[in-house]
C-alpha cells in the first residue's frame, strides 16, 4: 500500500491526521502516554508534532472510535488501553489507521458475502470450507500462525456466494486482506489459549450458519466476527 506524503492542507490534512494518529498509537504502545494517564492538550499535542489543531483533533476523534482513548467531560482524554507495539512493525509506516478502516470496509462486505453464502453454497463449496476450517484448526492444535489458511478459509466463503464481485473484490484489494490477517494472527499468538480458541469459535459459528442456510445468522456472526478482529489489534497488553 503507497501512501502521498503528508501534508496539512486539503485532503492531505486527513493523511497528515493519520500520521498523528499513528505516533500517538506509538508513544501510548512504549508508556509514553500511560494508561489511564490523561493526554496531553490539544494545543500541546499540536505543538508536539508540529500541526494544526484540527489534524490533531482529526486524529483523537479515530484513537476514541478505536477504543483506545476515552474522553472525560471537564477533563480531557485518557489512555484507555495500550496497544502491543508488534502492530506498528508489521504495517507500513502511516497506514495503521487505514488498516483499522479497512476492517470497517471488512465487516459490510464479508458480512454480505456470508448472508450470500448461505443462501447460495453448493456441495463443492461446503467441502472447499470445511477443509479451510479443519486445516485452521490444525494450525491451532500445531500454535502455527495460520493467516494464510485464514485468508483461504474467508476466500472459500466468498466463492460460496456465488458472486463473481466478491471473488474479484478480494483479489483486487489482496495486500490489505493479507496484512489484516497477519496482524491479528500475530496477536493472537500473544494471547492465552482461551483467547486463541475464542477466535476459532467465532469462524465455527459462521460456518454452521452458512451450512444450515441461516442468511441472517450468518451475516451477523460474520460481522460480529469482523469488528471484534479489529478491536482485538488494540487489546490492552497490560
Amino acid at each position: 500500500m503507497n501512501f502521498p506524503a503528508a501534508n496539512d492542507s486539503g485532503t492531505g490534512a486527513v493523511r497528515f491526521g493519520d500520521i498523528i494518529y499513528e505516533r500517538i498509537v506509538a508513544m501510548i504502545a512504549d508508556g509514553k502516554f500511560p494508561v489511564n494517564e490523561r493526554l496531553p492538550a490539544e494545543a500541546k499535542l499540536a505543538e508536539i508534532f508540529g500541526a494544526s489543531r484540527p489534524v490533531v483533533r482529526d486524529a483523537l476523534e479515530r484513537l476514541r472510535a478505536d477504543g483506545l482513548i476515552v474522553s472525560r467531560k471537564g477533563s480531557g482524554s485518557y489512555v484507555r488501553q495500550k496497544p502491543d507495539s508488534l502492530i506498528l512493525k508489521m504495517v507500513p509506516v502511516g497506514s495503521l489507521a487505514d488498516v483499522q478502516r479497512f476492517f470497517e470496509f471488512r465487516a459490510g462486505l464479508e458480512a454480505e458475502a456470508a448472508e450470500l453464502a448461505a443462501r447460495n453454497w453448493q456441495p463443492a463449496d461446503q467441502d472447499r470450507i470445511m477443509t479451510a476450517l479443519q486445516t485452521l484448526e490444525q494450525c491451532l492444535r500445531e500454535g502455527r500462525l495460520g493467516a494464510e489458511e485464514d485468508r483461504e478459509l474467508h476466500d472459500a466463503i466468498a466463492v460460496a456466494t456465488g458472486n463473481q464481485f466478491h471473488i474479484t473484490i478480494r483479489d483486487l484489494f489482496s495486500p490489505h486482506f493479507a496484512i489484516g490477517h497477519s496482524v491479528t494472527r500475530s496477536l493472537s499468538l500473544k494471547r492465552t489459549p482461551e483467547q486463541i480458541r475464542s477466535v476459532q469459535d467465532e469462524h465455527a459459528v459462521i460456518v454452521q450458519a452458512i451450512f444450515a442456510r441461516q442468511e441472517i445468522e450468518a451475516h451477523d456472526a460474520m460481522k460480529r466476527h469482523i469488528l471484534n478482529a479489529r478491536a482485538r489489534m488494540f487489546q490492552g497488553v497490560g
